[in-house]
C-alpha cells in the first residue's frame, strides 16, 4: 500500500508513520509536509533512510504539489493543521488556509486520483464544551475557539465529499494528545520542560478544566486500525483512559519530577477556554480497538524521553517559532525575562 500522509513531521503524523511502517511491512510512506514551526525532520530521523519513507516538503494548499504528492497513492491520511488554541486566538488567518482550504485542496486531488481511502484526522474540540456525559460522533459540533471552528469546517468539507462525490472518506475525533516529539508549546511538554529547567508552569484560570489524555502512541495504533477497517463515511471517536482537571494532572506530573508547588503559577484564563471534553469511543471500541498503554505509565514514559531526550527540545526552545510566542503569550505573566 501507497500512503501519503500529510503534516507527518508534526507530532501524531511521525509517530504515526513510525507505527505503521512498523506494523505493515507491505506499506510505503510519501509525507508531504512543509515544515512549519512545528514541523521538525528530527522527528523521523530513525527511519529517514528507509527506502520505504520519502519526505516531499510543500504546502497543501499548492494545487500542483499536492497533485504530484497524490499520483499513484492508496489512501490518504491526513494531519497537517495549524493545531494550537492560543495562537488561534491571536491570529485565526494561518488556520483557515491551511485546516479549511488545504483541506479542500487535499479533498479535490483525491478524487482526481481516486484515491481508495481518505482518512481525516480531526479533534474532540470541534463538539466544543461538554457539561456532563460524553460526545458521540453524531453530536452537533459546538467548536469555540477559532482553531475548533477551521477543524469542525474541514469535517463537514469532508462529510460533503463523501455525500457529493462518493469520496470514500472517514473521519476521526481525537482528545488531548500527549508523549514524545509534541512540540513545546503544548501543555504536557511545557510543563514538563520548563520544570527540567526550574521554570514556571502557566495554569489558566482556576484549573479546573477537564482534558481526556489519549498516549500518541495509542492513538497511532487505532488509526492504522481505522486506516483499515473503518467503515467509509464514518466518524470515529479516539479517547484516552483518564480524564482530569488541567490543577489534577499538573499534580500528578509535580509528583513525578520531585518539583515543588512554587514552580505552578496561575495565569488568567484564555478567552473561550472549554470546561470540559469526553468522547464516547464505543464505535472505535466495535473495531476492536484496545489501549496498549495505561495513564500512569504512559506518563512516566512521557516525562523520561523528555528527560532523555533535551537535545530534540532545546533547540525548539531557542527558536523563533518557540521563543517568539511564549514571550508575548506567558513570559510577561510569569515574572520572567528573555527566554532561553
Amino acid at each position: 500500500m501507497k500512503l501519503l500522509v500529510t503534516g507527518g513531521l508534526g507530532f501524531i503524523g511521525s509517530n504515526f508513520i513510525r507505527h505503521v511502517l512498523s506494523a505493515r511491512r507491505q506499506v510505503s510512506v510519501t509525507n508531504l509536509d512543509l515544515r512549519t514551526y512545528a514541523g521538525n525532520p528530527a522527528n523521523l530521523a530513525d527511519i529517514s533512510r528507509d527506502r520505504r519513507y520519502r519526505w516531499v516538503r510543500a504546502d497543501i494548499a499548492d494545487t500542483k504539489a499536492v497533485d504530484r504528492c497524490m499520483k499513484g497513492a492508496d489512501a490518504v491520511v491526513h494531519f497537517a493543521a495549524e493545531t494550537h488554541v492560543d495562537r488561534s486566538i491571536l491570529d485565526a488567518a494561518a488556520f483557515l488556509r491551511t485546516n479549511v482550504i488545504g483541506t479542500q485542496v487535499l479533498l479535490d486531488a483525491a478524487l482526481r486520483h481516486k484515491v481508495g481511502r481518505f482518512l481525516h484526522v480531526s479533534t474532540d474540540e470541534v463538539y466544543g464544551s461538554v457539561v456532563r456525559g460524553c460526545s458521540r460522533e453524531g453530536d452537533r459540533l459546538e467548536p469555540n475557539s477559532p482553531y475548533a471552528a477551521s477543524k469542525a469546517a474541514s469535517d463537514l468539507l469532508v462529510r460533503s465529499y463523501v455525500i457529493t462525490h462518493g469520496l470514500p472518506a472517514i473521519v476521526t475525533r481525537a482528545s488531548n494528545n500527549f508523549g514524545p516529539f509534541q512540540f513545546p508549546e503544548k501543555a504536557l511538554p511545557l510543563m514538563i520542560t520548563n520544570w527540567i529547567d526550574q521554570e514556571p508552569f502557566p495554569l489558566y484560570g482556576d484549573g479546573r478544566n477537564v482534558r481526556d489524555w489519549l498516549f500518541v502512541l495509542d492513538h497511532a495504533r487505532a488509526l492504522e486500525l481505522v486506516l483499515r477497517r473503518g467503515r467509509v463515511g464514518e466518524i470515529y471517536n479516539i479517547g484516552g483512559t483518564r480524564s482530569f482537571a488541567n490543577r489534577d494532572l499538573v499534580e500528578r506530573v509535580r509528583r513525578i519530577m520531585g518539583v515543588g508547588p512554587r514552580l505552578v503559577r496561575r495565569v488568567p484564563d484564555r478567552p473561550g477556554h472549554d470546561r470540559r471534553y469526553a468522547l464516547d469511543c464505543g464505535k472505535l471500541k466495535s473495531l476492536g480497538f484496545r489501549h496498549a498503554y495505561g495513564f500512569e505509565e504512559a506518563l512516566r514514559l512521557t516525562v523520561e524521553w523528555y528527560r532523555g531526550h533535551e537535545s530534540w527540545w532545546r533547540p525548539l526552545k531557542r527558536g523563533g517559532g518557540y521563543r517568539e510566542y511564549y514571550q508575548a503569550q506567558y513570559a510577561a505573566r510569569l515574572g520572567q525575562g528573555r527566554g532561553r
